[in-house]
């Protein structure tokens, strides 16, 4: 069988990746469409207050106005009252309290000292005290029921016969107790503690409180309770064109949309409504991928990163629909924002902000008052973007987070004046769903530290880590090579400082800067920055072996990144700082001393590749002239300015920079900045 030739290999595999590509998108559109909601939408968008724009809406058949939710609460309480609670009479009870009385009274009246011609009296009155109370009935007072006033009215049960009286015309224990002593105290001829004692041992509830009887009635006449009061009949205009929805308006359009999406749910073609939603999901995921193809080719072209743009997209617009399947009390409980955050830190900018928009255009479609929604939440990730533009502190999550609560504040002040029209009637409790959604955002940091280590990801987080100057490689560079050490920070500065203003990663340059020169950690008195004066031990290697150990720095550099777990996309500016230049001091050493010897320039050549980024392309530069700016023995303003302009031209003439979309603007821009840092850092006077 016949080898496939590299190109041909090149061309299956760029085929094959498109086609996993298409697959990735097909099945994103296929979850998101799976999980949402299939339900026909209400084409119509109002509110209180506001006015009608559009042409006269006419009633297409008979629908009921359905009832506020102040309305239904209203009935359910009037109905509630017209409950009144059930106690079964438990009969026994007083026949064996009263069978308990007599043998108590037989036992204490022979302790209790009284004549003997009494007895009968005492045993009579008691009695009579008893059936009196479990006559009447004794019963425990229920809270519940006592509102508005201590005594409420009630039904007892007596052998399923149900009889009405009022708490005020029955006993307490208490009650039951102040009134035998009341009585008693008429009597001057019986000793009223001894029979108090004995009738207050045999005091119990003969009326008992039926909870689950009377739950069940409370049930039934909620359950009986009408949820809509009149009708809008076929043809009748529920509003007209120019008028302001007032309260009975806003209630006859909500109970239309009600009655319409009942109406498309049963009598409704389900697969229209699945075909509408997979084709306006389709030009959602199209339109971003236009965006990556056309924007952003190099995440287009890795179905790494589309994987885990379409995972972020999906996963949130899942999110929304199980919301809305629980019937979750208030749709902004989700955190939106965390979608731009995430994008933002892992990609940039431009792509947070248009991913963002195309998930709440989809979201829209399935939230009540979606313009509202839209403008709460474009702005609001809008705001998230903006505040975390250049992420440097960890804080700044918070700090965005602050920003955020603030910028929806405003946007809930303003729709709320809108649309009360007062300031008193703002419903301060609506805010509450925002604040949840801004404190759940705050997840977005695990989250982007997982998406790192399951995608390869590096992000500005990572980043931060790595430019701390006590991480391992860098405190080891420290100890190990410190001029090397010294020379990394400021080519960090250089580089640092050059980008921000022509344009890039700022943070990125400075930690590929930092770690740039950590192959010099095998051999770093090799390197003239670490050398102590009168020492040199290139002066016994031949030139051959000297270019070698030079050039080796940079694949021992790659060698110990990836032992360290440096991500490649640091790993790159160790990779290109030389790009494939020569060592031009031994190289010009061995032709000037061996003139008569053929040399393989490659020996003298760094591996390579060139710099194929601005940052790269600007890390070469600083690293160039900083080390060049070390050799200048008396720095003024004319020999760096030379140096500069000299170490720049080199580069463009070796086409170093010819892949690093770096502009002949820019390189101007980058040689003034250079210049300047400089001659700060020689302390020259610079004439004015």
């Amino acid at each position: 069988m016949a080898k496939l030739s590299p190109s041909r290999q090149k061309a299956i595999l760029r085929k094959y990746s498109v086609n996993v590509k298409y697959l990735m998108m097909i099945a994103s559109i296929c979850l998101i469409v799976f999980t949402l909601p299939k339900q026909a939408k209400f084409r119509y968008e109002y509110d209180r207050g506001r006015i009608w724009t559009q042409k006269d809406l006419v009633s297409p058949y008979n629908f009921a106005i359905l009832k506020t939710q102040q309305e239904i609460e209203s009935d359910q309480q009037a109905a509630l009252r017209s409950i009144t609670p059930i106690y079964q009479l438990d009969s026994d009870i007083g026949e064996q309290q009263l069978d308990g009385y007599k043998n108590d009274f037989e036992i204490k009246w022979h302790s209790a000292g009284i004549n003997d011609r009494q007895k009968r009296s005492y045993f009579i009155a008691g009695e009579n005290l008893l059936k009196e109370i479990y006559n009447k009935g004794v019963l425990s007072l229920n809270s519940k029921y006592q509102q508005s006033q201590p005594n409420y009215p009630i039904t007892i049960l007596n052998e399923n016969v149900a009889t009405d009286k009022s708490t005020a015309d029955l006993f307490t224990k208490e009650k039951a107790l102040a009134w035998c002593e009341q009585t008693l105290s008429r009597r001057k001829d019986i000793d009223k503690t001894f029979l108090l004692g004995l009738v207050q041992d045999r005091l119990l509830n003969n009326l008992k409180y039926d909870d689950k009887l009377t739950s069940r009635l409370e049930k039934e006449v909620l359950d009986g309770l009408s949820q809509t009061r009149g009708m809008v009949q076929k043809g009748e205009v529920i509003v007209a064109k120019g008028s302001v929805i007032n309260d009975v308006v806003y209630q006859k359009l909500e109970s239309f949309k009600k009655a319409f999406e009942d109406n498309a749910r049963v009598n409704g073609d389900r697969n229209l409504v699945l075909l509408g939603q997979f084709l306006l999901v389709s030009i959602v995921i199209t339109l971003l991928m236009v965006f990556l193809y056309l924007f952003r080719r190099d995440i287009y072209e890795d179905n790494r990163l589309v994987s885990l743009i379409l995972l972020v997209v999906t996963a949130m617009l899942a999110c929304l629909s199980l919301a809305i399947k629980l019937q979750l009390p208030n749709l902004y409980y989700i955190p939106y924002c965390i979608v731009p955050i995430i994008i933002r830190i892992l990609f940039d900018t431009r792509l947070a902000l248009n991913i963002h928009i195309l998930v709440i255009l989809v979201a829209g479609f399935f939230v009540p008052n979606s313009f509202e929604f839209a403008y709460f939440e474009i702005t609001a990730g809008m705001v998230s973007i903006y505040s975390i533009k250049n992420l440097i502190r960890r804080e700044q999550f918070l700090i965005s987070a602050l920003i955020i609560t603030f910028s929806y504040f405003v946007a809930f002040l303003g729709i709320s004046f809108i649309r009360e029209g007062s300031f008193v009637n703002i419903d301060w409790m609506d805010f509450v769903p925002f604040v949840v959604s801004v404190l759940l955002t705050l997840l977005a940091y695990p989250l982007i530290y997982a998406f790192e280590r399951v995608f390869a990801i590096t992000s500005d987080i990572t980043l931060i880590e790595l430019t701390n100057t006590n991480a391992p490689l860098l405190r080891e560079l420290a100890f190990t090579a410190p001029g090397t050490f010294q020379h990394s920070l400021q080519v960090a500065n250089l580089a640092e400082n050059a980008i921000y203003t022509i344009g890039g990663n700022a943070l990125l340059v400075r930690a590929g800067a930092l770690y740039h020169d950590i192959g010099k950690l095998e051999n770093p008195l090799y390197f003239i920055e670490n050398q102590s004066a009168g020492f040199n031990p290139h002066d016994k290697l031949s030139y051959e072996e000297s270019a070698q150990i030079i050039i080796r720095h940079v694949s021992k550099g790659i060698e110990m990144a990836r032992k360290a777990n440096l991500p490649e996309i640091i790993i790159d500016f160790i990779r290109t700082h030389h790009g494939n230049t020569r060592v031009d001091y031994f190289y010009q050493s061995f032709l000037k001393n061996f003139p008569e010897k053929f040399i393989n320039e490659n020996i003298f050549r760094y591996p390579g590749p060139i710099p194929y980024s601005k940052e790269t392309g600007v890390l070469m530069l600083a690293d160039s002239v900083e080390a060049a700016s070390r050799s200048l023995r008396e720095p003024d303003e004319k020999s760096i300015s030379d140096l500069v302009d000299r170490i720049v031209k080199y580069k463009l003439n070796q086409d170093q920079l010819k892949d690093s979309n770096i502009t002949l603007k820019d390189i101007e821009t980058i040689k003034v900045i250079f210049k300047r840092m400089l001659m700060s850092i020689y302390h020259v006077r610079i004439d004015y």
